[in-house]
């Protein structure tokens, strides 16, 4: 087996079983990471606006009901699947990998804090269309937020390669069916 073909192999083996591995408890590792990175924020730029008390993960106000923060709201799957994105993506240095990691878990935790904040902003005023625009936020922008996400990413560190697809052509080329 050539170096650079073993090199190869290698990458992809250790993309992918560090994929497995971050997964497997259940994303525990992002919600742990990222529960107090997004809770404390939040609270933080609430009680700019409102008299706001957080025990735990829950936010008490003066004159509205309690917002408890879950895990869905955290939204673990959805850097997981900037992770995924990421490291389905080959030929791309260590340097330049880590720094796109960091580029996207910030992004979208600064887009997700300021959805909360917003979200609750709205069920504080008891805004009419509260239950809708959440659902709508939950479903649709949150999915917006991880594509931009990725397409910025693309544009900003010239990514070529294509996720899951150029690891699967190359493996391709080189084995025996081709």
């Amino acid at each position: 087996m050539k170096k650079e073909d073993k090199n190869q192999l290698i990458s992809v083996v250790t993309r992918y079983l560090s994929l497995l591995l971050i997964g497997l408890p259940n994303l525990f590792l992002f919600y742990f990471i990222f529960t107090p990175l997004t809770i404390y924020p939040v609270y933080f730029f609430l009680k700019i606006f409102l008299d706001v008390s957080l025990y735990g993960n829950i936010l008490y106000f003066v004159n509205s009901p309690p917002v408890q923060i879950i895990n869905a709201c955290i939204a673990g799957a959805a850097y997981y699947l900037l992770l995924i994105l990421n490291l389905s993506t080959p030929k791309i240095k260590v340097e330049k990998r880590i720094k796109m990691i960091f580029y996207s878990f910030a992004s979208f935790l600064a887009l997700n804090i300021f959805r909360i904040f917003i979200l609750v902003i709205l069920l504080t005023s008891d805004f009419a269309l509260f239950d809708l625009t959440h659902k709508l936020f939950w479903y649709f922008l949150s999915i917006i937020f991880v594509i931009g996400i990725w397409f910025s990413q693309v544009k900003i560190y010239k990514i070529k390669e294509i996720p899951f697809y150029s690891d699967l052509k190359s493996i391709y080329k080189k084995s025996s069916l081709s």
